[in-house]
């Protein structure tokens, strides 16, 4: 059986930040825990990635991490799956 991106991402973010899936479904995952806002993923039938910064598919979500060491959390995102845009707002960070 073939994972539809959807859950493929939820699961990504559950391993970038360390949230587990407090709930699962064909059409749903939400990642959280006991006592704080949670982060949900919906199934949907005409899913395309984003293309940003190229409107033809606008970004469906815009999430912020703080990191201590740049370098090494871009190598473990990536490690994770992860992909560098070819356009980056600032290329020298």
């Amino acid at each position: 059986m073939q994972l539809v991106a959807e859950i493929q991402l939820a699961r990504f973010y559950s391993k970038v930040l360390g949230l587990p899936v407090v709930f699962s479904s064909d059409h749903f995952v939400l990642l959280g825990q006991e006592g704080a806002a949670g982060l949900g993923f919906n199934r949907l039938a005409d899913y395309r990635r984003p293309t940003w910064p190229d409107p033809a598919q606008e970004k469906q979500a815009h999430i912020e991490v703080g990191v201590d060491d740049l370098d090494a959390a871009q190598a473990r995102l990536l490690a994770l799956g992860a992909v560098v845009p070819e356009f980056q707002p600032e290329p020298d960070r």
